[in-house]
């Protein structure tokens, strides 16, 4: 039977398996009930939450993901559904995939279901190595602040289906794709597409850089309006020139330099656009200061980036100037991103465990001159060594987590020998970097939680990871 396109379509009738029960895969399954479509959940665990949920409302929870658990959902699926945690490598991906069944992530699904509200909405969609976060919280920001009903969602913490499922008509929905969820995307039709950066991350799961670039710049594919690439990141000018988009779709350029033609960039300490005026050869329009920056975080070159291209999106979409200069002064980093805990005994306390690879380290690291460092985790197949070598004047210590300590303290053996550094037991690792940093730091020193790894090795996510450092930084105050 041919997939529907729309909420209102006939689905009916239909079969679906879905692959991981998380929070994404339980909306996935939670939807397609709704739509009447008899479906099947597979995975290796999940919580005892969704799996009581999943059984609740009609479907059903297998805990395998053998190639036999096929004979055992009690169908042949039409289609499938595969949650990011299944890398295409997966044995059973690959079999579904000899199988002929047609697969996709839970992004595809809400594209062909955007229609269940009499207002359809608009999607600006955003992906990078680092910054996709908050340049999608940001952009949704300015948007609502401009009178737009306006929401970030998708990998960012919401699941996309669940938005749309939402009764609220959004204007647009500023959608966080990962490249996991890249992957498996098809042709979407967002206005705006924006591909941040660029850097090692994620190569255990998609194979190769190569393959984590090819599924990156899947990002532009179908844009109606602009697509924004970073004019310092050659990879994303390269995905733009070869983006196939709709006729009549710009390029625009975001820039930590003066800006060039179709570009926003900053003059000075200004933010400035020569994208979106019509003299644009000749004159620029002013859309803030650098110290209205600064009211969100300590100015690094990761921040100015985030900002301007979030400033390049909106101004795409028809946003004033004077509504991103508002936004800019009144936007709040989200939490676990270079947030500031506390300052005990000259020693202060960043908490950026949303720091998950090194691209996204670089931005908390370079605003710090004297750093007791908090590192480690999953390193996901990526060499730490060059962020090491790069930051090795101002590292005062390092205090390790996590199951892969062995090549990091080799490294610092190497480097930096003189360096202290200490490896945190394995039963309480917050608890151990919280005190072997606070024994090790000086006062004019800042203890930063930037694991520069993923956390699932010894935490839920990189959230309760940071829940778990606040937790002990507020403890340290007390005593």
């Amino acid at each position: 039977m041919k997939i529907p396109d729309s909420w209102h379509g006939d689905w009916r009738g239909l079969n679906a398996l879905v692959l991981g029960l998380g929070k994404s895969g339980f909306s996935v399954v939670d939807t397609l009930v709704e739509l009447g479509v008899k479906t099947a959940v597979v995975g290796d665990h999940a919580n005892q939450e969704l799996i009581d949920l999943t059984e609740l409302i009609g479907s059903k929870f297998l805990p395998s993901t053998e190639i036999s658990v096929l004979n055992e959902i009690g169908f042949k699926p039409d289609f499938v559904v595969v949650s990011p945690g299944f890398s295409p490598n997966h044995p059973l991906v690959k079999e579904l995939e000899k199988l002929g069944t047609p697969l996709m992530g839970d992004i595809d699904l809400a594209f062909r279901l955007r229609d269940k509200n009499q207002k359809e909405a608009k999607w600006v969609t955003v992906t990078g190595t680092n910054g996709k976060t908050t340049v999608s919280e940001l952009t949704a920001t300015i948007l609502v602040t401009a009178g737009f009903r306006a929401v970030a969602c998708g990998n960012i913490g919401t699941p996309i289906l669940d938005i749309i499922r939402d009764p609220v008509d959004y204007d647009f929905l500023v959608v966080e794709i990962s490249s996991f969820q890249l992957h498996y995307l098809g042709v979407i039709a967002p206005v705006v597409s924006a591909y941040l950066n660029i850097a090692q991350d994620h190569l255990d799961w998609h194979g190769s850089f190569d393959e984590y670039a090819k599924a990156k710049a899947k990002v532009f594919l179908g844009t109606e309006t602009a697509i924004i690439f970073n004019e310092q990141d050659q990879l994303t000018l390269n995905a733009a020139r070869a983006a196939e988009v709709q006729d009549g779709c710009r390029a625009i350029s975001f820039s930590l330099a003066a800006p060039q033609v179709s570009s926003v960039g900053y003059i000075e300490d200004l933010l400035v656009d020569r994208a979106f005026l019509d003299d644009r050869g000749n004159q620029a329009i002013e859309l803030c200061e650098i110290q209205d920056i600064e009211q969100i975080s300590a100015i690094s070159s990761q921040l100015l980036a985030n900002c301007a291209a979030a400033a390049a999106i909106t101004r795409a979409l028809g946003v004033e100037p004077r509504k991103i200069k508002e936004s800019f002064r009144e936007f709040k980093l989200s939490p676990h991103r270079n947030q500031f805990l506390a300052e005990v005994n000259g020693v202060r306390f960043i908490n950026d465990s949303k720091a998950t690879n090194a691209h996204a380290a670089k931005g908390s690291l370079e605003s710090l001159d004297s750093v007791v460092w908090v590192l480690g985790g999953l390193l996901k197949g990526v060499d730490p060594e060059p962020m090491i070598l790069a930051n090795s004047q101002k590292i005062r210590a390092a205090v390790l987590l996590g199951s892969e300590t062995g090549e990091l303290e080799g490294l610092f053996e190497k480097h930096l020998p003189d360096v202290p550094v200490v490896i945190c037991g394995k039963e309480e690792p917050m608890r151990d970097a919280i005190e072997h940093s606070f024994r090790l730091a000086k006062s004019g020193d800042t203890v930063l939680l930037a694991p520069m790894a993923a956390s699932m090795d010894q935490f839920v996510d990189y959230a309760d990871r940071g829940d778990q450092f606040i937790a002990a930084v507020r403890k340290l105050e007390q005593q």
